[in-house]
């Protein structure tokens, strides 16, 4: 038996996503949201620049449907070399 909590779909998930503050980042982000979460328009979304604006985190809620859909997404942000780190 595993000691992680299992999740109960739907559910409203916040996903945090960082990278470099450039115009690459932001498109790439976009682009994978599109394909695995829903229309930006319909999302919540939070951006908190680094103190030198080099950086952002960008905090992503919207409602995950499976854990296939969760998987499917940070394994495209992991792979994408503009994302530093998915959380």
């Amino acid at each position: 038996m595993s000691d992680a909590p299992s999740l109960r779909f739907p559910l409203e998930f916040p996903l945090k996503v960082m990278g470099r503050n450039t115009r690459e980042f932001h498109d790439a982000l976009a682009a994978i949201l599109m394909r695995h979460v829903a229309p930006l328009d319909t999302l919540r979304i939070a951006q908190q620049p680094s103190r030198e604006g080099r950086f952002i985190s960008v905090t992503i809620t919207f409602r995950a449907e499976s854990r296939e859909q969760l998987d499917a997404l940070y394994i495209e942000l992991t792979r994408n070399e503009h994302v530093l780190m998915a959380l």
